[in-house]
This record gives C-alpha cells, structure tokens and sequence, in this order.
C-alpha cells in the first residue's frame, strides 16, 4: 500500500511539471511548484506578474503537510506511536472540510461529494485503519489542490490597469514644469505629455498638437489627430507631439476606470460554473450515502465505508481537475494560455464566436494603400521622397510608409535639414527642394494651397476606414498616400477554420459603420455591428446568451472588457491591454490568431480524455462494491482497488503531457482534428 501511495505521488508529479517554449528564449521549469509555473506563465503576458491566489497558496500547504503525513504514517508501520505526529496534520487539512460541508449541507441545502468526506474519513481511522486513513486523507487533499490549481478562483482586483498609468506626471505650475506623483493629481491641473507618453487623466487639449492612438479604449482603427480645446482620455498613447491637458477627471474617475467598476460589478459568467469531475461525484453522492446506510447493519462498518470510499464517480474529483492541468500544461506548449480550465469543457458548447475588430482582426500598424498623384510625379517617386523623410521615425505610420517603398525596392533620396512639427509632420530637404510630409492640418499651416478634388479622395479614403498622408514640394502640393488598417495575415485562414465547425460569427466594432463593413465583407462574416461602446457590447453578448447562444467573445483592449467577462468563454491576445488580459479566461500567447482553431481541437481531445477518466472511475467501484457484496470485502480491500484505479486515471490524465513530450515538435494546427 505504502508503494502504491508514492506510484501516485509520482505520477501526479508529472502532471505539474512543464516546459515553456518561446520564439526568443527557453524557459524550463522542471521540479517547481505548480503555483511558481503559474506565475511565470502569466509573467509573459504583462510587465506586472499576478500572483497565484491565496487559495492556491493555503491548498499547497495541506498538500505538502498531508504527504507528509503520509510518510510519517508509512513509517509506523514500523513503530506505531509515530501516529500521534499526524494528527496535528490531520486537523490542518480537514478544518477547511468541515467549514465547506456545513457551508453546502446547511446553508445551500444540498449534499455535495464533501459529505462523503465528512463521514468516511474519521470513520476510517474510528474503526482503527490509521494508515488507510492517511491515504485517503492524501487523496481528498491532492484533489482539493487539484481542483483549486485548475480554475480560477481569486478575483483580479485590475491593479493592473493602475500599471498602465504613470506613477508620475508633469504638472505646469506658473510655467515650470514639475514631476506629481499620479494620485496627487487633481481637476484642474495642466498635465504635460509627450510623444511615447500614456495621458493620464480625461481632460481638454489646452495648447500643443498630437498625434493620440485611443484604438484600445475607443476601438478607432487609426490614430487621431487632435489639438487645442479637443477631449482626450486616460490610458491613451501620445504617438507624436506634445500636449498641454487641463484635467477634468484623474484617478478612479477616469473613463477607463470607471470602465474597470463596471467590469467589477458585472456579473462572471463563469462563477456558476461548476468543475466538471466534482459535477459528476456530486452526482453520485446521496446514491452512494443510501447504499452505504444499508450495507451498514448488514454487512458491518468496514463493508459500509468501503463503499463510500468506491462511490461512482467519486475520484473524477481528483481525476478532472488533474485533467484539466495536463491539458493546460499541453496548452501552454502551444501558445495557449488558459487561466481556467472550465474554458475546456465550456468550448465545446459555443455556437457563436464575436470578434472586436481593431487590434483582434486587424493590426495596429496599417498598410499603404493608393497613392495619388499631382503634377509630373509618379507613385514610386512620391513614395520614396515620403519614406525618406520618415526614415529616421518609429510610429506605425512611418514603419506602413517605409515597408511600402521596401517592397517596391525603392532607393531613398538622401535627406538634410529635418524639422519635426510637434503633432503635424515633418518638413525636410530632398535634392535641394523642401519636402512637407503630414497631415491636411499641417499642409494648410504652411500656406499650401489644396487642390478642388482633395475632398472627393478624402471622402474615399474615410468611407474605407483609412487614413490619409498629404505631401507638398516647395509649397506646390504633389500627392496624396492613403493608410488602410492591415488585417491580420492569419485571420482569413482562421475565419474559415471555424465556419468549418459551424459556429456563427460576429464582429463588433467602436469603429464607423463602412470599415466594419467592408472587413466583415473581405473575411466572409455575415454580422457586423459598428459604433459600439463598451456597455454596447456587453448588452449584445447579454442578447445572444438569452437567446440560447454559447457565446465565446475575443477582443483586445479597455472597451472590451466589460463583454469578455460576460462571455461564456473570453479570449485575448498577450499584447492587449492589461485589464484585457485580466478579464479573459484564455490568452493567445502567440501574437496572433493561429491557435484558435487549436483550441477548439484541444477541447475536443479534453472531452475524450474526460470520458476515459469516467469509465476508469466508475467500473472498478461497481467491481469493488459487487465484491462488497458477494465477498464481503472490508476497507482495506475496497481502498486498495480505489487507490489503483486512481493510479491507471492518473496515468491517463498525463498521457496528454507525455505524448506532446515524445513528439517534441508543437503540434501543426493545419493537421488537428475538426471534430
């Protein structure tokens, strides 16, 4: 019995250990606590790591002090009066049992699979099986953790979207600029932003010119040219320019937190949900309670309690959430980081997937588009003088600009005397001329005058969701460069995956109703839904959960949040924003949208995992308990079959782990099952 207790703690061994991949380094984490694999995984994902949670810490103890247990209990097979050191032990790892069957049986009015805990395990060592009594001890502890290591029971407090904010701003105070912390700020106070700086307050542009990107609160694609006496938000991204920003609301006032109340108020779908291994032995209990009654004056106590100890279903509370973790651990080679394991059982009943559109389908660096020409110039030339003068900059504008002339192969004019206008463009010497590079705002401030057609391109161009680049040489305007939002290289592909698997699909967008359109149009959607606000979204997944739709929502920034926690299943991307990835149960490491259809595939290889684990557990207790029956076999024997069927579960719960091992190449995603 002793080697059959350390053949499980071996196997479940396998279970927590994994080995994290990546493009750019290799991070192996063998022989740590799961808690510490945890957190290093959730590390990659923001620059503030989140801790595992206070009931993840409190269930490793009793683990560790229940194993230890376990080996002084082996040991006194040998000099019995070692026994007396466990029961410290014991009574640290059963209080919390008691509390949660008084909690369920008493408060909630119903009889969960703890009950049987509560009755056989004092049965057990009453009736003087101590050391059989520590393995079953061992047993519901190691299944607590478990269960406890594969959902997600802590609450986010979103701090981590006060990690985006500076702890310090420049405040303008009698034209000397000095350094607040952020929680000092106040209304009224003259905040000073630059390029590369996050705004940290709502607020009105009181002097200065930028270049803001607000796509991740806002969900406008392109980046939006604003000055004097024009609003901003908290949160957004200052490109280029400097601004001076009277502040309207700071702190927990703010849009963006006032977005992050909201999401702590909203109701999580996913607290309802009920693990599936403990679903099931819950199911079995008062079957198994009644049973036992019976046997009790008939075939005596020790028949009665091996029978509560080979309930059906009993050791899917170990055996499902120790699948989970495996499969998690499997996810997790694959890009795929699932914060919950409930997520697995879960996709298998989504019908209807919603995609936020900028920053999820489509990419923050746009794509040049048409080029227009005006007088004797020709594309290839325009463009180069317009990379040129960009050549010395790193905003997404200027990266379209220059990959543009890269893949025309054009050779860049060399450039001289460059002056940046603070929030409008550049002005620089090409040849001996004078090149202005920028924004219709810009041109105009330079006195250059704008052709008649100008308006009908503009038109064009901002029906189609894009933006615009105005050129002008010696004060004669020459061209025009149009920016489309770029869409993700993966998504169509993906698109196409899950049509494959009949799940309806949506694109929800707080951008204008024609760029939604046309992308919807390009991927093959058929629902759209455009100017939405953050409370839009929630409101539309609330829609389609009542009309009986399973609703999996993948967005990536502020606005978002609010309808990733009211989704049955919520996905992120790991370059969202970090109160994205604190409301999203699943987040695709890999940059992109490739292991999506992967995960699908993955929960379908859980369900079969799932089902294996269910024959493992309920065959042997009908065998045990037909032999309780007809043979009169006592605890002893009835934990001896227990313990070893639990083994065989475990080894089929890491099966997963070993097979991902021995192939040691990550699985191709074109290649997985659409089942």
């Amino acid at each position: 019995m002793l080697l059959t207790s350390l053949l499980i703690i071996g196997g479940v061994g396998g279970i927590v250990r994994t080995r994290k991949r990546s493009k750019t380094k290799k991070i192996q984490l063998r022989g740590q606590s799961p808690i510490k694999i945890r957190e290093k995984q959730l590390q990659q994902v923001s620059s503030k790591k989140i801790l595992a949670s206070p009931a993840e810490k409190a269930m490793q103890r009793r683990l560790i002090v229940s194993s230890v247990n376990l080996v002084i209990g082996g040991t006194s097979l040998i000099y019995t009066p070692l026994l007396a050191l466990t029961i410290p032990g014991l009574i640290y790892t059963y209080l919390p049992l008691y509390k949660l069957t008084y909690q369920r049986t008493i408060k909630n009015r119903e009889i969960s699979s703890y009950s049987i805990d509560a009755v056989l395990i004092p049965g057990i060592f009453i009736g003087g099986y101590f050391y059989v009594g520590l393995i079953a001890s061992w047993i519901f502890t190691l299944g607590r953790f478990l269960l406890v290591m594969s959902e997600s029971e802590s609450k986010q407090n979103l701090s981590n979207l006060f990690g985006e904010q500076p702890r310090t701003a420049w405040v303008l105070v009698n034209d000397v600029e000095l350094e607040v912390p952020f929680d000092q700020i106040k209304e009224g106070d003259i905040i000073i932003v630059k390029a590369g700086q996050t705004i940290p307050v709502d607020g009105v542009i009181v002097d200065g010119v930028a270049l803001i990107d607000q796509h991740k609160l806002t969900g406008e694609s392109q980046p939006v040219e604003k000055g004097q006496n024009e609003p901003v938000l908290s949160t957004t991204l200052v490109l280029s320019g400097k601004v001076c920003v009277r502040t309207e609301k700071a702190g927990t006032e703010t849009v963006a937190m006032q977005i992050g109340k909201t999401l702590q108020n909203t109701a999580d779908f996913k607290d309802s949900i009920q693990s599936r291994g403990e679903a099931i032995a819950d199911k079995y209990t008062v079957p198994t309670l009644c049973l036992s009654a019976v046997f009790l004056p008939v075939l005596g106590a020790g028949s009665a309690l091996a029978v509560l100890n080979n309930a059906f279903g009993y050791k899917m509370r170990v055996l499902g959430p120790a699948s989970m973790l495996s499969f998690l651990n499997v996810a997790s080679k694959q890009g795929v980081l699932i914060k919950d394991g409930r997520i697995l059982d879960l996709l298998r009943s989504v019908d209807t997937i919603v995609f936020d559109k900028t920053g999820t389908l489509t990419l923050e660096q746009p794509t040049v588009g048409r080029i227009y020409v005006y007088g004797d110039f020709g594309e290839d030339k325009l463009l180069s003088y317009a990379a040129a003068s960009e050549s010395g900059q790193s905003h997404p504008i200027a990266k379209a600009i220059l990959a543009a002339a890269n893949d025309r192969d054009l050779v860049l004019p060399p450039v001289t005397h460059v002056e940046y206008e603070i929030g409008h463009g550049l002005q620089v010497m090409i040849d001996g001329r004078c090149l202005c590079v920028g924004s219709e705002r810009f041109i105009q401030s330079e006195g250059i005058r704008l052709p008649n057609e100008l308006d009908a391109v503009k038109a064009a161009c901002y029906e189609e969701g894009s933006s615009v680049i105005m050129l002008a040489l010696d004060k004669q305007f020459i061209g025009v460069i149009e920016l489309r939002p770029t869409i993700r290289p993966e998504a169509y592909l993906v698109i196409q995956q899950l049509k494959e698997r009949n799940i309806s699909l949506n694109i929800m967008s707080g951008d204008s109703e024609q760029p939604t359109k046309n992308l919807a149009k390009k991927l093959g959607i058929d629902h759209y839904f455009a100017n939405a606000l953050p409370e839009d979204k929630a409101d539309f997944i609330d829609h389609l959960q009542q009309q009986g739709h399973s609703v999996c929502f993948i967005g990536d920034g502020i606005n978002d949040s609010i309808a990733l926690k009211k989704a049955n299943v919520s996905i992120s991307l790991r370059d969202a924003t970090a109160i994205a990835t604190d409301a999203a149960q699943v987040i695709l490491m890999s940059e992109g949208l490739q292991s999506l259809d992967y995960l699908f595939s993955l929960s379908s290889r859980f369900e079969k995992n799932m089902k294996k684990n269910l024959y493992i557990s309920t065959v042997p207790s009908g065998i045990s308990i037909a032999g309780i029956l007809f043979f009169h076999w006592g605890i002893v024997a009835g934990i001896t079959i227990s313990a070893s069927s639990l083994f065989i579960g475990i080894g089929n719960t890491i099966f997963p782990l070993v097979k991902n091992r021995i192939s040691k190449k990550p699985l191709e995603l074109e290649n997985l099952d659409h089942n």
